[in-house]
């Protein structure tokens, strides 16, 4: 998949999830969504630092 589709199909995603929320819920549900993302990047990068053969003391 293109970037640009990548990004047009999110966009999509997030017009769909929205269509009937409140802003309340909207808002909620962003912040679900940007919290998953950050836990994920956390879990990617202990995996990338903790990998075996690493001389990292973690």
């Amino acid at each position: 998949m293109e970037s640009c589709e990548l990004v047009m199909a999110i966009s999509a995603l997030a017009c769909c999830i929205a269509e009937g929320k409140s802003s309340d819920q909207i808002a909620l549900i962003s912040s679900v969504f940007s919290q998953l993302g950050d836990t994920l990047d956390t879990i990617a990068a202990q995996r990338e630092l903790c990998s075996p053969g690493d001389a990292h003391d973690f």
